[in-house]
């Protein structure tokens, strides 16, 4: 099955004495350039990528990498 966010979700996760923000970024065109809103106060990034959108990897990569760098800047 294939599930894309559309917009964001937001969770809170417990685990033992672990409470962890989730943020469930849609990756569509039109919300890349929000995805920075939510850089700050950020500890980690788990990046999920679409491997049967072949056509997409690329881009995916290039989205990533542009990430990485205002994270690094910022």
């Amino acid at each position: 099955m294939n599930y894309k966010s559309i917009g964001f979700n937001v969770e809170t996760v417990t685990y033992k004495n672990l409470k962890f923000q989730v943020w469930d970024l849609g990756g569509q065109t039109s919300i890349r350039p929000y995805w920075r809103c939510y850089y700050s106060n950020t500890d980690a990034v788990i990046y999920v990528v679409d491997s049967c959108d072949r056509d997409r990897i690329g881009i995916s990569k290039s989205e990533l990498v542009a990430m990485l760098e205002v994270r690094k800047q910022g």
